[in-house]
């Protein structure tokens, strides 16, 4: 279902507007690498969301272009699932290997480049939760740059706070915090009204504003 704008998604994922529409919408003669919920205007669904956070671990480490992902996620649509290809639960075991090779052919990177992509898309797999019929219903973001070892503190569940980050666990929406923050409440004093660690209210703050 249509729910995030792509000021939203770029948000919550930590990637520039123009990132998320070019991919959510193409550009010139270069075809969307996802398909949007809704169109005119983009507004993205929660799967689009996950599909945006794998597109962002690839840019981690290569700046996508567009042809050349394009083409090695035609073997995703091929082989496992024509919709969303980037969601295939098979993409967790020898799809990904087969994607990171053909993404690394496609952009001459050497063996080194494609383990170091590799990595990073298995981490960034690791933060989406499924159901039993493997469709993902819960995705953790990056709020750090550096992803080894960065806590999975911040969830977005579409049946949770209409869908946008809280603290996992609990119903409690990153961006109330932030403006809490931002008003001059210290996080010793956050962490004291909700009853939560410092640790997670310092995630929730890092989580919107990650600009600043």
């Amino acid at each position: 279902m249509p729910a995030y704008t792509v000021p939203e998604a770029a948000h919550f994922l930590g990637l520039p507007a123009s990132t998320v529409r070019y991919w959510s919408a193409g550009r010139d003669n270069y075809k969307a690498l996802i398909t949007a919920a809704e169109k005119h205007p983009i507004i993205l669904s929660f799967l689009n969301l996950v599909e945006l956070h794998l597109l962002a671990a690839i840019r981690r480490k290569h700046k996508v272009s567009m042809p050349n992902v394009r083409r090695a996620i035609e073997y995703l649509e091929n082989r496992f699932q024509p919709e969303h290809p980037l969601l295939a639960k098979e993409l967790e075991t020898d799809g990904l290997d087969i994607f990171i090779r053909n993404y690394g052919q496609l952009i001459n990177i050497s063996q080194d480049g494609q383990t170091a992509m590799q990595h990073v898309m298995e981490a960034a797999l690791k933060r989406i939760e499924r159901d039993d019929n493997n469709i993902p219903i819960k995705l953790y973001p990056f709020t750090r740059a550096q992803i080894d070892d960065a806590p999975s503190v911040i969830m977005i569940d579409p049946a949770v706070s209409g869908g946008r980050p809280v603290i996992a666990g609990t119903g409690l929406a990153t961006e109330i915090i932030a403006e809490r923050y931002k008003a001059g409440e210290s996080i010793h004093d956050l962490a004291y009204d909700y009853d939560r660690t410092e640790a997670e209210i310092e995630e929730a703050i890092r989580c919107e504003l990650q600009a600043a």
